[in-house]
């Protein structure tokens, strides 16, 4: 997660992790609070079904989705990721 970007996106995967662009700072929890907006919308869930599972206090985090199982949220992010890429036209 890197907070203060300068727009809110899912910038792809890291190793085994999502990297994640948040405007928020990292203050009183805005972060955190954008992260399970941004989670939420790309997955199809209700925001109350995201939760942080660790690493509330830093960039790298464990987050909990409830309802679906590890391979749906994988399809799902990675639909999300093909969305947000831009297209080439050659």
């Amino acid at each position: 997660m890197t907070p203060r970007a300068a727009r809110t996106a899912i910038a792809g995967i890291r190793g085994h992790a999502l990297s994640v662009r948040l405007t928020a700072p990292p203050v009183e929890g805005a972060a955190n609070r954008e992260l399970v907006i941004v989670l939420a919308r790309a997955l199809a869930v209700r925001p109350a079904a995201v939760t942080i599972a660790a690493g509330r206090h830093g960039r790298q985090k464990q987050v909990r989705i409830d309802g679906l199982d590890p391979e749906s949220v994988r399809a799902r992010l990675g639909a999300a990721l093909c969305v947000d890429s831009p297209t080439r036209h050659d």
